[in-house]
């Protein structure tokens, strides 16, 4: 994402180098959402929307709460 798009409102995530694992992505984000300072009720409800569906939605959501790279 181009730098002058990304939402200041949310941490950066770097998925490069990542496990495509599922679970180390939804690791990943909740880590810099709670690095970030959001409250768990936030990070909950990210954590029920990435499991929410296939591995697309997964993306979506990480989308959703953090700028990706």
């Amino acid at each position: 994402m181009n730098k002058q798009m990304e939402d200041p409102t949310k941490p950066t995530v770097k998925l490069t180098g990542v496990s495509g694992n599922a679970f180390a992505v939804m690791g990943v984000v909740s880590r810099a959402l709670r690095k970030a300072g959001f409250p768990e009720d936030h990070i909950d409800k990210y954590m029920q929307e990435s499991m929410a569906g296939d591995y697309n939605n997964l993306l979506v959501v990480a989308h959703k709460y953090a700028n990706i790279h």
